[in-house]
Protein backbone atom coordinates (compact mmCIF):
# COMPACT_ATOMS: atom_id res chain seq x y z
CA UNK A 1 0.00 0.00 0.00
CA UNK A 2 2.62 2.09 1.03
CA UNK A 3 4.63 1.81 -2.57
CA UNK A 4 1.85 2.82 -4.33
CA UNK A 5 1.31 5.85 -2.82
CA UNK A 6 4.59 6.89 -2.59
CA UNK A 7 5.66 6.23 -6.53
CA UNK A 8 9.58 4.70 -7.61
CA UNK A 9 11.29 7.87 -6.80
CA UNK A 10 14.39 9.17 -4.72
CA UNK A 11 12.41 10.77 -2.24
CA UNK A 12 9.81 7.92 -2.15
CA UNK A 13 12.91 5.34 -1.50
CA UNK A 14 14.42 7.60 1.17
CA UNK A 15 11.18 8.37 3.17
CA UNK A 16 10.31 4.32 3.07
CA UNK A 17 13.74 4.01 4.21
CA UNK A 18 13.34 6.06 6.98
CA UNK A 19 10.08 4.84 7.66
CA UNK A 20 11.39 1.13 7.47
CA UNK A 21 13.54 2.12 10.58
CA UNK A 22 10.70 4.14 12.37
CA UNK A 23 8.57 0.82 12.00
CA UNK A 24 10.57 -1.43 13.79
CA UNK A 25 11.58 1.09 16.40
CA UNK A 26 7.57 2.03 17.05
CA UNK A 27 6.88 -1.29 17.01
CA UNK A 28 8.80 -1.95 19.83
CA UNK A 29 7.21 0.32 22.24
CA UNK A 30 3.59 -0.90 20.80
CA UNK A 31 4.60 -4.43 21.89
CA UNK A 32 5.61 -3.74 25.49
CA UNK A 33 3.33 -1.08 25.92
CA UNK A 34 0.39 -3.65 27.17
CA UNK A 35 3.04 -5.09 29.43
CA UNK A 36 4.49 -1.65 30.96
CA UNK A 37 0.43 -0.69 31.26
CA UNK A 38 0.26 -3.44 33.82
CA UNK A 39 3.73 -3.28 35.34
CA UNK A 40 3.43 0.44 36.10
CA UNK A 41 0.91 2.56 37.56
CA UNK A 42 -0.68 5.80 35.87
CA UNK A 43 1.21 8.17 38.63
CA UNK A 44 4.71 6.43 37.57
CA UNK A 45 3.71 7.17 33.62
CA UNK A 46 3.20 11.02 34.91
CA UNK A 47 6.25 10.88 36.59
CA UNK A 48 8.19 10.31 33.41
CA UNK A 49 5.76 12.66 31.64
CA UNK A 50 7.08 15.49 33.96
CA UNK A 51 10.70 14.31 33.21
CA UNK A 52 10.44 14.11 29.59
CA UNK A 53 8.90 17.24 29.46
CA UNK A 54 11.62 19.13 31.71
CA UNK A 55 14.12 17.73 29.06
CA UNK A 56 12.45 18.12 26.30
CA UNK A 57 11.94 21.68 26.81
CA UNK A 58 15.68 22.57 27.18
CA UNK A 59 16.48 19.51 24.36
CA UNK A 60 14.84 21.51 21.94
CA UNK A 61 16.58 24.45 22.14
CA UNK A 62 20.08 22.91 22.99
CA UNK A 63 21.89 23.99 20.12
CA UNK A 64 20.45 27.71 19.69
CA UNK A 65 18.67 25.33 16.71
CA UNK A 66 22.01 25.76 15.02
CA UNK A 67 21.50 22.35 14.11
CA UNK A 68 18.45 23.63 11.51
CA UNK A 69 21.42 25.14 9.43
CA UNK A 70 23.40 22.14 8.76
CA UNK A 71 21.20 21.34 5.88
CA UNK A 72 21.86 25.10 4.12
CA UNK A 73 25.47 25.86 3.08
CA UNK A 74 27.60 23.60 0.26
CA UNK A 75 30.53 23.09 2.07
CA UNK A 76 31.06 20.03 4.50
CA UNK A 77 33.49 22.00 6.02
CA UNK A 78 30.77 24.96 6.77
CA UNK A 79 28.57 22.43 7.70
CA UNK A 80 30.85 20.76 10.39
CA UNK A 81 31.58 24.30 11.80
CA UNK A 82 28.27 24.93 12.76
CA UNK A 83 28.05 21.46 13.90
CA UNK A 84 30.81 22.52 16.13
CA UNK A 85 28.80 25.69 17.39
CA UNK A 86 25.69 24.04 18.16
CA UNK A 87 27.74 21.53 20.31
CA UNK A 88 29.32 24.49 22.10
CA UNK A 89 26.10 26.07 22.90
CA UNK A 90 25.00 22.53 24.10
CA UNK A 91 27.62 22.36 26.45
CA UNK A 92 27.72 25.22 27.75
CA UNK A 93 24.04 25.52 28.70
CA UNK A 94 24.60 21.62 30.31
CA UNK A 95 26.62 23.32 32.78
CA UNK A 96 24.58 25.70 33.86
CA UNK A 97 21.41 23.24 34.17
CA UNK A 98 23.60 22.10 36.97
CA UNK A 99 22.68 24.82 39.04
CA UNK A 100 18.83 24.91 39.36
CA UNK A 101 19.42 20.79 39.53
CA UNK A 102 21.33 20.98 42.51
CA UNK A 103 20.57 24.54 44.47
CA UNK A 104 16.96 24.40 43.25
CA UNK A 105 16.27 21.02 43.72
CA UNK A 106 13.60 20.95 47.02
CA UNK A 107 11.71 24.18 45.31
CA UNK A 108 11.09 22.75 42.02
CA UNK A 109 9.61 19.36 43.25
CA UNK A 110 7.67 21.32 45.37
CA UNK A 111 6.13 23.69 42.95
CA UNK A 112 5.83 20.66 40.22
CA UNK A 113 3.95 18.89 43.36
CA UNK A 114 5.82 15.89 43.13
CA UNK A 115 8.72 14.96 45.63
CA UNK A 116 9.51 11.88 43.71
CA UNK A 117 10.87 13.90 40.70
CA UNK A 118 13.62 15.38 42.58
CA UNK A 119 16.58 13.24 42.26
CA UNK A 120 15.91 12.45 38.59
CA UNK A 121 16.55 16.99 38.44
CA UNK A 122 20.22 15.79 38.79
CA UNK A 123 20.24 13.82 35.22
CA UNK A 124 18.65 16.71 33.41
CA UNK A 125 21.67 18.14 32.26
CA UNK A 126 22.97 14.98 31.08
CA UNK A 127 20.05 13.89 29.09
CA UNK A 128 19.63 17.46 27.54
CA UNK A 129 23.35 17.13 26.54
CA UNK A 130 22.54 14.13 25.23
CA UNK A 131 20.03 15.10 23.38
CA UNK A 132 21.94 18.23 21.67
CA UNK A 133 24.25 15.99 20.34
CA UNK A 134 21.42 13.97 19.03
CA UNK A 135 19.85 17.01 17.19
CA UNK A 136 23.37 18.04 15.49
CA UNK A 137 24.25 14.37 14.73
CA UNK A 138 20.99 13.99 13.26
CA UNK A 139 21.11 16.62 10.55
CA UNK A 140 24.96 16.15 9.98
CA UNK A 141 23.51 12.26 8.79
CA UNK A 142 20.48 13.69 6.98
CA UNK A 143 22.76 16.15 4.61
CA UNK A 144 24.81 13.16 3.70
CA UNK A 145 21.71 10.87 3.11
CA UNK A 146 22.57 8.34 5.70
CA UNK A 147 19.05 7.83 5.91
CA UNK A 148 20.09 4.19 6.24
CA UNK A 149 21.86 4.52 9.31
CA UNK A 150 19.14 7.58 10.99
CA UNK A 151 16.50 4.06 10.45
CA UNK A 152 18.74 1.87 12.82
CA UNK A 153 20.03 4.65 15.12
CA UNK A 154 15.86 5.34 15.91
CA UNK A 155 15.82 1.37 16.55
CA UNK A 156 18.69 1.02 18.73
CA UNK A 157 16.69 3.98 21.01
CA UNK A 158 14.00 1.60 20.93
CA UNK A 159 15.71 -1.34 22.20
CA UNK A 160 17.35 0.27 24.77
CA UNK A 161 14.80 2.19 26.09
CA UNK A 162 12.41 -1.36 26.08
CA UNK A 163 15.24 -3.45 27.64
CA UNK A 164 15.64 -1.20 30.83
CA UNK A 165 12.13 0.10 31.42
CA UNK A 166 11.52 -3.84 30.99
CA UNK A 167 14.34 -5.21 32.93
CA UNK A 168 13.98 -2.67 35.92
CA UNK A 169 10.09 -2.91 35.80
CA UNK A 170 10.29 -6.84 36.61
CA UNK A 171 12.46 -6.20 39.80
CA UNK A 172 10.62 -3.12 41.14
CA UNK A 173 8.37 -1.39 39.38
CA UNK A 174 8.26 2.42 39.62
CA UNK A 175 8.85 5.46 37.92
CA UNK A 176 12.24 4.96 38.47
CA UNK A 177 12.30 2.23 35.63
CA UNK A 178 10.51 4.37 32.83
CA UNK A 179 13.11 7.20 33.39
CA UNK A 180 15.79 4.87 33.07
CA UNK A 181 14.49 3.86 30.15
CA UNK A 182 14.17 6.86 28.56
CA UNK A 183 18.13 7.83 29.90
CA UNK A 184 19.19 4.78 28.30
CA UNK A 185 17.25 5.55 25.05
CA UNK A 186 19.04 9.01 24.32
CA UNK A 187 22.52 7.34 24.85
CA UNK A 188 21.91 4.31 22.28
CA UNK A 189 20.39 6.79 19.55
CA UNK A 190 24.17 8.66 19.29
CA UNK A 191 25.97 5.81 19.18
CA UNK A 192 25.32 4.32 15.30
CA UNK A 193 25.35 8.42 13.87
CA UNK A 194 28.85 9.75 15.48
CA UNK A 195 30.43 6.68 13.43
CA UNK A 196 29.13 8.64 9.87
CA UNK A 197 30.13 11.51 11.33
CA UNK A 198 33.70 10.83 11.76
CA UNK A 199 34.01 9.01 8.76
CA UNK A 200 31.77 11.59 6.39
CA UNK A 201 33.71 15.09 7.49
CA UNK A 202 37.24 16.61 8.68
CA UNK A 203 36.15 17.28 12.31
CA UNK A 204 40.18 18.55 12.03
CA UNK A 205 38.55 21.47 10.16
CA UNK A 206 36.66 23.03 12.71
CA UNK A 207 38.08 26.35 13.67
CA UNK A 208 36.89 29.38 16.09
CA UNK A 209 37.52 31.54 13.58
CA UNK A 210 35.08 29.84 11.46
CA UNK A 211 32.44 28.88 13.71
CA UNK A 212 32.21 32.27 14.86
CA UNK A 213 31.46 33.79 11.08
CA UNK A 214 29.13 30.87 10.59
CA UNK A 215 27.77 31.60 13.49
CA UNK A 216 26.87 35.20 12.66
CA UNK A 217 26.22 34.43 9.22
CA UNK A 218 23.09 32.25 10.69
CA UNK A 219 21.83 34.22 13.79
CA UNK A 220 18.25 33.62 12.37
CA UNK A 221 18.28 30.57 13.77
CA UNK A 222 18.69 31.28 17.86
CA UNK A 223 17.20 34.57 17.18
CA UNK A 224 14.22 33.26 15.56
CA UNK A 225 13.75 29.89 15.57
CA UNK A 226 15.34 29.15 18.86
CA UNK A 227 12.43 31.09 20.61
CA UNK A 228 9.86 29.71 18.35
CA UNK A 229 10.85 26.18 18.83
CA UNK A 230 10.65 26.63 23.05
CA UNK A 231 7.71 28.05 22.26
CA UNK A 232 6.30 24.79 20.42
CA UNK A 233 7.89 22.51 22.92
CA UNK A 234 6.25 24.60 25.71
CA UNK A 235 2.89 25.19 24.18
CA UNK A 236 3.09 20.91 24.43
CA UNK A 237 5.45 20.14 27.47
CA UNK A 238 4.87 23.31 30.26
CA UNK A 239 1.07 22.14 28.98
CA UNK A 240 1.64 18.76 30.52
CA UNK A 241 3.50 19.80 33.56
CA UNK A 242 0.65 22.35 34.41
CA UNK A 243 -1.79 19.37 34.29
CA UNK A 244 -0.68 18.06 37.32
CA UNK A 245 -1.43 21.47 39.14
CA UNK A 246 -4.39 22.28 37.56
CA UNK A 247 -5.69 18.25 38.10
CA UNK A 248 -3.59 15.47 38.97
CA UNK A 249 -0.18 13.48 38.06
CA UNK A 250 -2.53 10.41 37.24
CA UNK A 251 -4.47 12.54 34.82
CA UNK A 252 -1.11 13.07 33.27
CA UNK A 253 -0.31 9.51 33.33
CA UNK A 254 -3.46 8.92 31.63
CA UNK A 255 -3.14 12.20 29.02
CA UNK A 256 0.03 11.34 28.25
CA UNK A 257 -0.33 7.72 27.10
CA UNK A 258 -2.99 9.29 24.84
CA UNK A 259 -0.32 11.36 23.23
CA UNK A 260 2.20 8.47 23.20
CA UNK A 261 -0.27 6.64 21.11
CA UNK A 262 -1.30 9.18 18.35
CA UNK A 263 1.68 10.48 17.77
CA UNK A 264 3.01 7.65 16.88
CA UNK A 265 1.71 7.85 12.64
CA UNK A 266 3.42 11.35 13.24
CA UNK A 267 7.06 9.36 14.78
CA UNK A 268 6.35 6.55 12.27
CA UNK A 269 5.49 8.55 8.80
CA UNK A 270 5.41 12.04 9.18
CA UNK A 271 9.09 12.66 10.77
CA UNK A 272 10.13 10.24 7.74
CA UNK A 273 8.44 12.37 4.97
CA UNK A 274 9.52 15.88 6.97
CA UNK A 275 13.38 14.63 6.75
CA UNK A 276 13.33 14.32 2.66
CA UNK A 277 11.29 17.04 2.59
CA UNK A 278 13.37 19.11 3.91
CA UNK A 279 16.70 18.14 2.05
CA UNK A 280 14.28 18.12 -1.37
CA UNK A 281 12.67 21.17 -0.33
CA UNK A 282 16.21 22.93 -0.27
CA UNK A 283 17.26 21.91 -3.38
CA UNK A 284 13.93 23.25 -5.04
CA UNK A 285 14.54 26.47 -3.39
CA UNK A 286 18.24 26.93 -4.30
CA UNK A 287 17.42 26.07 -8.22
CA UNK A 288 14.21 27.81 -8.48
CA UNK A 289 13.41 30.13 -5.77
CA UNK A 290 10.43 28.21 -4.67
CA UNK A 291 9.05 24.86 -3.50
CA UNK A 292 6.40 24.73 -4.59
CA UNK A 293 6.08 21.46 -6.43
CA UNK A 294 7.69 19.12 -3.67
CA UNK A 295 5.55 21.42 -0.77
CA UNK A 296 2.18 20.16 -2.99
CA UNK A 297 3.23 17.14 -3.72
CA UNK A 298 3.91 15.98 -0.23
CA UNK A 299 0.69 17.70 1.05
CA UNK A 300 -0.78 15.02 -1.02
CA UNK A 301 1.02 12.05 0.32
CA UNK A 302 0.03 13.41 4.00
CA UNK A 303 -3.61 14.11 3.74
CA UNK A 304 -3.86 10.37 2.40
CA UNK A 305 -2.29 8.90 5.09
CA UNK A 306 -3.60 11.14 7.56
CA UNK A 307 -7.44 9.81 6.32
CA UNK A 308 -6.39 5.70 5.88
CA UNK A 309 -4.57 5.71 9.84
CA UNK A 310 -6.45 8.16 12.05
CA UNK A 311 -10.05 7.98 10.55
CA UNK A 312 -10.42 4.52 10.93
CA UNK A 313 -8.99 5.05 14.93
CA UNK A 314 -11.87 7.32 15.94
CA UNK A 315 -14.44 5.01 16.50
CA UNK A 316 -12.14 2.32 18.04
CA UNK A 317 -9.73 4.18 20.66
CA UNK A 318 -11.36 3.55 24.01
CA UNK A 319 -12.25 -0.06 23.51
CA UNK A 320 -8.29 -0.77 21.84
CA UNK A 321 -6.99 0.97 25.07
CA UNK A 322 -9.08 -1.03 27.20
CA UNK A 323 -8.52 -4.26 25.41
CA UNK A 324 -4.83 -3.76 25.15
CA UNK A 325 -3.41 -1.51 28.37
CA UNK A 326 -6.00 -2.73 30.39
CA UNK A 327 -9.12 -1.78 32.04
CA UNK A 328 -7.99 1.20 33.63
CA UNK A 329 -6.64 2.76 30.89
CA UNK A 330 -10.10 3.46 28.64
CA UNK A 331 -10.27 6.60 30.36
CA UNK A 332 -6.89 7.30 28.34
CA UNK A 333 -8.93 6.09 25.02
CA UNK A 334 -11.27 8.07 25.49
CA UNK A 335 -8.89 11.47 25.77
CA UNK A 336 -7.31 10.11 22.48
CA UNK A 337 -10.67 10.22 20.96
CA UNK A 338 -10.99 13.91 22.21
CA UNK A 339 -8.16 15.20 20.59
CA UNK A 340 -7.79 12.68 17.51
CA UNK A 341 -8.46 16.52 15.43
CA UNK A 342 -5.40 17.83 16.55
CA UNK A 343 -2.99 15.73 15.94
CA UNK A 344 -4.58 14.74 12.13
CA UNK A 345 -3.78 18.51 11.73
CA UNK A 346 -0.24 18.72 13.12
CA UNK A 347 0.29 15.28 11.44
CA UNK A 348 0.20 17.33 8.24
CA UNK A 349 1.39 20.56 9.42
CA UNK A 350 4.48 19.75 11.58
CA UNK A 351 6.09 17.54 8.19
CA UNK A 352 5.88 20.98 6.50
CA UNK A 353 7.37 23.21 8.70
CA UNK A 354 10.99 23.31 7.98
CA UNK A 355 9.59 25.18 4.67
CA UNK A 356 10.25 28.22 7.44
CA UNK A 357 13.82 27.06 7.92
CA UNK A 358 14.41 26.44 4.11
CA UNK A 359 13.43 30.05 3.69
CA UNK A 360 14.26 31.57 6.76
CA UNK A 361 11.46 32.99 7.69
CA UNK A 362 12.30 32.41 11.13
CA UNK A 363 9.83 35.14 12.41
CA UNK A 364 7.06 33.96 10.60
CA UNK A 365 7.44 30.50 12.66
CA UNK A 366 7.98 32.58 15.90
CA UNK A 367 4.96 34.40 15.45
CA UNK A 368 3.18 31.37 15.49
CA UNK A 369 4.68 29.26 17.97
CA UNK A 370 3.95 32.17 20.70
CA UNK A 371 0.27 31.82 19.16
CA UNK A 372 0.42 28.40 19.99
CA UNK A 373 1.85 28.73 23.40
CA UNK A 374 -0.56 31.53 24.12
CA UNK A 375 -3.19 29.76 23.42
CA UNK A 376 -2.75 26.40 25.03
CA UNK A 377 -2.25 28.13 28.43
CA UNK A 378 -4.79 30.04 28.16
CA UNK A 379 -7.23 27.46 27.43
CA UNK A 380 -6.05 25.18 30.18
CA UNK A 381 -5.79 28.51 32.67
CA UNK A 382 -9.26 29.12 31.57
CA UNK A 383 -10.56 25.88 32.44
CA UNK A 384 -8.76 25.84 35.26
CA UNK A 385 -10.09 28.81 36.88
CA UNK A 386 -13.77 27.67 36.21
CA UNK A 387 -12.86 23.95 37.50
CA UNK A 388 -14.12 22.26 34.42
CA UNK A 389 -13.45 18.67 34.12
CA UNK A 390 -10.37 17.53 32.50
CA UNK A 391 -12.74 16.04 29.28
CA UNK A 392 -14.10 19.55 28.69
CA UNK A 393 -10.59 21.13 28.50
CA UNK A 394 -10.00 18.83 26.26
CA UNK A 395 -12.81 19.68 23.45
CA UNK A 396 -12.12 23.38 23.72
CA UNK A 397 -8.61 22.67 23.32
CA UNK A 398 -8.82 20.70 20.37
CA UNK A 399 -10.97 23.16 18.43
CA UNK A 400 -8.70 26.27 19.14
CA UNK A 401 -5.24 24.28 18.15
CA UNK A 402 -6.74 22.49 15.14
CA UNK A 403 -7.55 26.01 13.94
CA UNK A 404 -4.01 27.34 14.74
CA UNK A 405 -2.66 24.31 12.85
CA UNK A 406 -4.73 25.07 9.55
CA UNK A 407 -3.15 28.71 9.87
CA UNK A 408 0.53 27.35 9.93
CA UNK A 409 -0.51 25.20 6.78
CA UNK A 410 -1.75 28.52 4.63
CA UNK A 411 1.19 30.25 5.81
CA UNK A 412 3.95 27.44 4.84
CA UNK A 413 2.17 27.19 1.35
CA UNK A 414 2.45 31.28 0.88
CA UNK A 415 6.45 30.39 1.92
CA UNK A 416 6.89 27.83 -0.20
CA UNK A 417 5.92 29.74 -3.59
CA UNK A 418 7.78 32.77 -2.13
CA UNK A 419 4.80 34.90 -1.93
CA UNK A 420 5.94 36.01 1.87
Amino acid sequence: MIKKILPKSEFSKNVITLMTGTTVAQAIPITITPILTRMYSPEDFGVLALFVAITAILGSIANGRYELAIMLPDSDDDAINIAAMGMLIASILALLLFIPAVFLNDYISAKLENSFIGFWLYFVPSVVWLLGLYNVLNYLNNRKQCYKDMAKATVYKSVAQAAVQLSVGAVKATASGLISGQIASNLAANFRLVVNVKRQYQLSKVSWVEMKRLGRRYIGFPKYSMWATLSNTLSYQLLNMLITVFYSVGTLGFYSLAQRILGMPSSLIGESIGRVYFKQATIEKNNTGKAVKIFNSTTKKLVLFSFLIFLPLYFILPSVFEIAFGQQWRVAGVYSQLILPVFIFRFISAALSTTNSVFEKQGLSLAWQIGLLVLSLFTLSVCGYYQLGFEMFLRAYTVVISLHYILLYCILKKVAGARV
